[in-house]
């Protein structure tokens, strides 16, 4: 298949979307909610018309409480998020916040989140994410025992990880530039959204290798790059219709949704799309890829062995 053939072109686009990505990460860094530095959530809900967003805005910015992150929910709500506040700042807050007409404004939520549980919360992010990936390596090699040759079953799950990182590495690459030009943050829901990608993208990446672990026992071909590609071949458009119905639905939300899910539902399309493209287009080449790297590394310690004797 044309994929296995112009591999080397797709490693160079992964890689520079790769590079780009951490780039974003180093320059500008994440720009972390509440949810993992702490501060202040205050929900509202007006009776009546709620007032523009931007006059909103620029009536809290005024009462120097520091950013002041003010996103629409629905039609009359509205969500803030800053830094921890006292009872007496709240109620400054929601009386700027309705525009000195305080009796349209109801409370619905005011929530303080400290940085110890933050610190928290992240620790327990990047155990989440490590041990999932250990458990699809787990997997994948336990899955696959029974396929040796010519690729190592754990070689498999080593390649599917590789993959996982590129798809996670990519969309927070994204929302790291996000969150220099336009504020947006790095949340609870975004860290979902993650753990979703790591489910969604691996499954994709199973599909093929499943297919190229039956062809292999059916033995299609002699030779495993010929194989693997007619497997891609056999895959391709089931793999693209599935997530392309996905995305779809997914831009709906972003579309069409609330405020409040707009990021998530960006996160998961960018996912997605990184995700599809990496299991057709990074997972298989790779071990075709590690495939001629291990058989020319044996040819060169034969030949090697054949030279001293």
């Amino acid at each position: 298949m044309w994929v296995i053939k112009y591999r080397k072109f797709f490693y160079l686009l992964s890689g520079f979307a790769l590079l780009a990505s951490l780039a974003a990460m180093i320059f500008f860094g994440l720009n972390f909610g509440i949810d993992f530095k702490g501060g202040t959530i205050v929900e509202l809900n007006y009776t009546g018309t709620r007032p523009a967003i931007d006059d909103i805005r620029a009536a809290v910015n005024k009462l120097n409480l520091g950013t002041v992150s003010v996103q629409p929910t629905g039609d009359q709500g509205l969500v803030m998020r800053l830094r921890t506040i006292t009872n007496d700042e709240k109620n400054t807050l929601i009386q700027a916040a309705a525009l000195n007409a305080t009796s349209s404004v109801v409370e619905k939520q005011f929530s303080s989140i400290g940085p110890s549980l933050g610190a928290e919360l992240a620790q327990k992010a990047i155990i989440a994410i490590s041990l999932v990936s250990l458990l699809i390596i787990l997997f994948i090699t336990f899955a696959f025992r029974g396929v040796s040759r010519p690729v190592s079953s754990w070689k498999y799950g080593l390649i599917a990880i590789a993959t996982l990182v590129h798809d996670l590495l990519i969309p927070t690459g994204v929302f790291a530039y996000l969150g220099a030009i336009h504020g947006t943050e790095i949340d609870a829901l975004f860290l979902t959204a993650l753990l979703t990608i790591l489910g969604l993208s691996v499954n994709d990446t199973i599909v093929v290798f499943d297919r190229i672990r039956e062809n292999l026992k059916l033995k299609i071909s002699p030779h495993f790059e010929e194989t693997v590609g007619i497997s891609l071949s056999q895959t391709f458009t089931r793999s693209i219709n599935t997530s392309l119905t996905v995305i779809l639905a997914l831009l709906a939300l972003y579309f069409f949704g609330g405020e409040t899910t707009r990021d998530f539902a960006l996160a998961l399309t960018i996912g997605m799309i990184v995700g599809t493209y990496s299991s057709i287009f990074i997972a298989s080449p790779l071990l075709v890829t590690w495939n001629k790297f291990s058989e020319k590394h044996v040819s060169n310690k034969g030949k090697k062995f054949l030279d001293e004797s």
